[in-house]
């Protein structure tokens, strides 16, 4: 499938290209300036960086705005009544003659926008319609939102007057993260894991104290679809209100001789029909932790850590926010200590209440088709931007 070709080492033919050989050529090839550094310094590129940690690329990477625009990118571009260069039939412009939509009123910017006027110069300007600084949004107006065309504050879907703060409500924070590990890609790293492999739930003092949660104790979180169980540590570097556990944790596998890692824990994993809902109540058991085993690596022999941490990310339904469809990580959640039967890591959702929950999210959004039938803005930078019939509804 041509794979082989891009993952191939160059130095050790027929094998996979390691990390060492992956940044090397990256730092010999592709960062402007580099490789002359490191060659005056008497390094390689790789020995190089390692020494320094960092290197400045040359160049102005701070007011792009400012950069003079090639006067070649100007030709056949028309010049209107604000001042930006548009370039007809390209996507993201107008419906012009040759435009690949015809009749189509398009959004105004685009790859047929190299830049606009400023003081009789052509300048790169701002990624913006107006290839200006906006303080009103024309996009955001047009597309549904005209109460937010200008910067205002909007309250998130954990505002705390919302909440139950004298009750057993709280904020979660699932995005923070301990800095020796990040998502899925420190998972690998055998090192990493030994230095951080648990993220107990982090809460204030005086919260722990209001709740009954003990240091260390068992504490169950529950949100909208479901719950999980963790452990507390109470500490002051987090604020009253507010609990957080690290998002890269909770790994699992089901299987005894299955995916096994430096931090993933073997899991039992049941169902049955939900008393409360249309959907199923799935329930994730913890059945073992991190234990060493054999193989090409000595080191897994050596493991001598056990928790893998709980995976909190499941009892979270999708929260897409009405104006961008990110997903809304933080929580509304209940917080106290766990009840009899629960065990650590301990991850409960109900399927039915997690439609529930998304249709809701769905029903405070104010659905395309935008401006000519758009399905989305075509002047959004992308890094593969597609064909402009692909917007269309």
């Amino acid at each position: 499938m041509g794979i082989r070709k891009g993952v191939e080492s160059d130095e050790r033919p027929g094998e996979p290209l390691g990390v060492d050989e992956y940044y090397g050529t990256m730092f010999a090839e592709s960062v402007p300036g580099l490789a002359e550094a490191a060659e005056k310094a008497g390094q390689a590129p790789l020995e190089f960086m390692r020494d320094r940690g960092a290197f400045a690329v040359p160049g102005d990477t701070y007011q792009p705005y400012e950069r003079p625009v090639d006067p070649a990118a100007l030709e056949g571009c028309v010049k209107d009544e604000s001042g930006v260069y548009r370039k007809p039939g390209t996507p993201g412009t107008w419906s012009g003659e040759a435009g690949d939509l015809p009749g189509l009123k398009l959004a105004p910017l685009g790859d047929g926008s190299p830049g606009v006027e400023v003081d009789g110069e052509a300048k790169e300007g701002f990624p913006t319609p107006s290839r200006k600084l906006e303080l009103y949004s024309s996009t955001i107006a047009d597309w549904g939102w005209p109460e937010y065309a200008t910067p205002t504050w909007i309250p998130s879907q954990v505002h705390w007057e919302d909440l139950d703060m004298d009750g057993d409500e709280r904020i979660l924070i699932p995005t923070f993260r301990i800095p020796t590990l990040i998502h899925t890609r420190s998972g690998n790293s055998k090192w990493l894991n030994e230095i951080s492999h648990r993220h107990p739930l982090w809460i204030h003092p005086s919260d722990a104290e209001k709740l009954g949660i003990e240091e260390s104790g068992l504490v169950r979180v529950s949100t909208r679809i479901g719950h999980f169980v963790i452990s507390a540590w109470r500490t002051e570097g987090i604020r009253p209100g507010i609990v957080a556990a690290s998002h890269h944790m909770g790994r699992w596998r089901v299987g005894a001789d299955q995916a096994k890692s430096w931090g993933n824990g073997q899991a039992d994993i049941t169902s049955e029909e939900s008393g409360e809902s249309d959907g199923h109540v799935w329930r994730l058991r913890r059945e073992g932790g991190v234990n060493p085993y054999e193989s090409d690596d000595p080191d897994t022999g050596r493991i001598w850590w056990s928790d893998a941490g709980v995976h909190q990310n499941l009892t979270f339904s999708v929260q897409p926010d009405p104006i961008s469809g990110m997903q809304c990580w933080h929580q509304r959640v209940r917080v106290g200590p766990a009840h009899d039967g629960d065990e650590y890591g301990d991850v409960v959702v109900d399927t039915g209440k997690s439609r529930e929950a998304y249709r809701d999210w769905l029903s405070l959004t104010r659905p395309a088709p935008g401006p000519g039938g758009l399905r989305r803005p075509m002047w959004y930078a992308r890094p593969l931007k597609p064909t402009a019939e692909s917007y269309l509804m």
